[in-house]
């Protein structure tokens, strides 16, 4: 069931939308029209789950291209809810684009609850009363900022909720493989999505940062489904010019965290910058697959660099991104759509080395031939000595968990990263593992068999 939050700008939709979700998805800010695009949380009430959407505000004549693009998405959001919640402003009153608004929601036919919000007090309950105006059956008073009436919405969309759940079919799809489109502002990451998904789900502007919050699309495509996660581009720390793109920065790489892999964006046409390297390491971190997409590649070919091949351009990028090398890069435009249906088959290559395994008696002799012709380095008097090797872990129904080879040594400790990225290299002769970080685990072996684990992702 979806559930879409409308309104005006600034009647407090995304405060609403943090209060139901029960923490801050959305970014709260006094500033109208914080939230550009409409993002989605799953929520449950009484083990009940729903999709709660909040949108960006409406607003009426004198719009500009970007706000009618906002009304076109919260529009759009309308059509594929439920349930609609209709939010007004109390303490302001009756608008003009409330009674517009109204009209819209009227003509889908669709049940809605007029939440009339920021009655604080209940001593001013009686403000409510002018919008019974709007012609709307239920009308309950609010206040997001403080949780004033929410468990009785709550019961109210529960009642929906019940009515809902007698109608669903249990979904015999697996699990969506979410993808973190992140990269630095204005690098094209919400056109590829556009692209990719042949609609205007996000709102493409050439304004850098239009993108505010993270914007989960799902994507259904050869029996596959797909979650994408578009993200406000990373800027610079010295140009995070408010506490708006303060928060949206930190929500970017906490995007990273939660997606099953990251699609680093770079702008071709700039070449690669140290914002995007700087966006490499989180994802490098944050132990990912990645994908690297070097997009508006037409822009490269009509320059004066035309001559330069996409051969060159891609060794020129793992040459800049060297710390993930692993990450495959893929030259395309998302303005043309040239090359950008390779992002999928990339995707599905990735699944298919996560269910690679290497057989324990073949890495433990190639492990064993690496240590004799390169020894690990002492360390205070110490050095690394391994005893046994195996390749451990299974993948989620995402199929791209990163393989993890588990080591076991007289001290992790000993294991220092340059030699594990040795000790990685050889691992990738074996398997090479395209798009995905390798795990190496360290664990002591010992007569009381403690462990300790040393990871270094890569």
């Amino acid at each position: 069931m979806n559930v879409a939050i409308i309104g005006r700008p600034n009647v407090g939709k995304s405060a609403l939308f943090n209060r139901l979700a029960g923490r801050r998805i959305a970014i709260v800010h006094g500033q109208p029209g914080i939230t550009r695009d409409r993002i989605s949380v799953e929520c449950q009430i009484d083990g009940k789950s729903f999709k709660l959407w909040d949108t960006g505000g409406i607003v009426g004549a004198g719009e500009t291209q970007l706000t009618g693009d906002v009304r076109a998405s919260a529009e759009r959001a309308m059509e594929e809810s439920d349930l609609i919640l209709l939010v007004v402003d109390g303490q302001d009153g009756l608008n003009p684009i409330d009674r517009e608004l109204a009209r819209v929601v009227r003509k889908l036919r669709k049940p809605v609850l007029l939440l009339v919000n920021k009655i604080d007090d209940p001593k001013h309950e009686s403000r409510a009363d002018e919008f019974t105006a709007l012609g709307f059956e239920t009308v309950l008073s609010i206040s997001a900022a403080h949780g004033r009436g929410i468990a009785e919405l709550l019961e109210t969309i529960d009642q929906f909720l019940v009515a809902a759940e007698r109608n669903r079919q249990p979904s015999k799809i697996e699990h969506p493989t979410s993808l973190a489109i992140v990269g630095r502002p204005n690098a094209g990451k919400s056109s590829l999505i556009n692209t990719l998904l042949r609609d205007r789900h996000t709102i493409v502007s050439q304004t850098p940062g239009t993108t505010r919050d993270a914007i989960d699309i799902e994507y259904e495509r050869d029996g596959r489904r797909y979650s994408f996660i578009d993200t406000a581009g990373i800027r610079s720390r010295s140009k995070h010019s408010s506490s708006v793109e303060v928060f949206s920065v930190m929500r970017a790489e906490k995007t990273i965290k939660r997606a099953d892999i990251s699609v680093l964006v770079i702008d071709a046409a700039e070449g690669i910058k140290a914002q995007d390297r700087r966006v490499a390491a989180s994802i490098q971190n944050a132990r990912k697959a990645c994908l690297v997409v070097l997009n508006k590649w037409d822009l490269v070919r009509t320059s004066s660099r035309q001559r330069q091949n996409i051969e060159d351009a891609i060794a020129n990028a793992r040459a800049e991104l060297f710390f993930i090398n692993y990450a495959p890069v893929l030259a395309t435009s998302a303005l043309t759509g040239e090359h950008a249906d390779r992002i999928f088959k990339m995707i599905e290559r990735g699944r298919r080395a996560a269910r690679a395994r290497i057989g324990t008696g073949k890495l433990n002799r190639a492990l064993r031939a690496a240590f004799a012709r390169n020894p690990p380095p002492m360390v205070k008097g110490k050095r690394l000595k391994l005893f046994y090797a195996t390749q451990s872990g299974e993948s989620p129904s995402s199929g791209l968990a990163p393989p993890e080879v588990v080591l076991f040594v007289n001290s992790p400790r000993l294991l220092p990263p340059p030699y594990a990225r040795y000790l990685e290299s050889i691992i990738r002769e074996l398997e090479p593992y395209r798009g995905l970080p390798i795990l190496l685990t360290c664990r002591a072996r010992t007569s009381t068999l403690r462990r300790a684990k040393s990871k270094y992702p890569r």
